[in-house]
């Protein structure tokens, strides 16, 4: 099993008020345009809607190809790209990698982008 380590969104949403409220540092608007710029793709906002709704919002990569109609290393880059974002974990079984959705690194997101 891989470890997961603090990723930018969570850091972004754990150190910051919501947008509206106080100016972002450059550093924190740094981070917080990666993870956006990380689900800002259709197909990635895909991959994290079935995993989010497979049964204990996990998935196996060879589940995740069919349904996006796109190769395995296109969907290995996409997924590669929401786990260093921190939206998503990985861990491996055997031959196959398994994709969890990190509890809380939506949730966290959003809290940015409240205006309350």
């Amino acid at each position: 099993m891989s470890t997961l380590t603090l990723l930018p969104v969570i850091q972004a949403a754990a150190c910051c008020a919501p947008l509206t409220r106080d100016p972002l540092s450059q550093s924190q608007a740094d981070d917080l345009a990666k993870s956006l710029k990380a689900i800002a793709d259709p197909a990635r906002l895909r991959l994290i809607s079935i995993i989010a709704a497979s049964e204990g919002q996990e998935a196996c990569v060879c589940d995740l190809t069919e349904p996006l109609d796109i190769g395995q290393p296109t969907v290995s880059h996409h997924l590669k790209v929401l786990t260093d974002a921190g939206f998503l974990s990985r861990s491996k079984r055997g031959t196959w990698a398994y994709y969890k959705l990190v509890p809380g690194a939506l949730d966290s997101l959003s809290r940015l982008l409240v205006t309350t």
